[in-house]
C-alpha cells in the first residue's frame, strides 16, 4: 500500500521536529534556571540622628535665596527685611514641621533626617537625601540655610536662607 509507506517517514519527521523544538525550549530554560538569582535591592540607608529636631525650626522666618556664596551677606539682610511678611513654619500633627515642597501649594509635614557624613536633611518621610529633601547647610538657631538635593530644583530655587524673625542678634 502506497499510503502506509509515506506515513511512517512523515510521522518520524514530525516526531524529530517536535523533539528538536522541545529540546530547544528546555535548553533555553536551563541556563536561566542555573543563572544567579536577581540582585537584591541595596539596603536602605540607616536612619541616623539629625543635628536638630523639627521643632527647632518652628516659628516665623524671613526668606530669601541666593546662588553665589558671595551674595550671602546681602541676601541675609533681604531675608531679615522679609519678616514683614514672614514664612511661618508650624508644628505638624506628628511632630514634624509644616512646610511647602517644591512646586506645591499645600503644606506638607516634613521631618529632619540624619544622613551619612553627619548631614541633616529636611523632607517628607523616607530615606535621607531623597530628591524632595533639602540639605541643611547650616543652622545656628537664628539663620537656617537649605539647598535642594535635586539639582534641577536647586537650579530653579537656589540656596534658601531663612532668618528667624524677632531673633536677638
Amino acid at each position: 500500500m502506497p499510503g502506509t509507506s509515506l506515513r511512517a517517514p512523515l510521522s518520524a519527521a514530525l516526531v524529530a521536529i517536535l523533539s528538536a523544538a522541545l529540546a530547544g525550549c528546555a535548553s533555553s530554560q536551563g541556563p536561566m534556571s542555573m543563572s544567579a538569582p536577581p540582585a537584591a535591592p541595596p539596603p536602605p540607608v540607616a536612619s541616623l540622628p539629625p543635628a536638630f529636631q523639627a521643632d527647632a525650626i518652628v516659628g516665623r522666618w524671613g526668606y530669601a535665596a541666593y546662588q553665589k556664596e558671595s551674595d550671602r551677606p546681602r541676601i541675609e539682610k533681604a531675608a531679615k527685611a522679609a519678616c514683614t511678611q514672614p514664612y511661618v513654619i508650624t508644628r505638624g500633627p506628628t511632630g514634624g514641621a509644616m512646610m511647602y515642597l517644591a512646586d506645591q501649594s499645600k503644606l506638607v509635614e516634613l521631618r529632619t533626617k540624619g544622613g551619612p557624613g553627619g548631614k541633616t536633611y529636611i523632607g517628607p518621610e523616607g530615606p535621607p537625601a531623597d530628591a524632595q529633601d533639602r540639605e541643611v547647610l547650616s543652622f545656628d538657631g537664628r539663620v537656617l540655610v537649605l539647598r535642594w538635593v535635586d539639582p534641577e530644583l536647586d537650579g530653579r530655587y537656589s540656596t534658601g536662607l531663612y532668618v528667624r524673625c524677632n531673633a536677638r542678634a
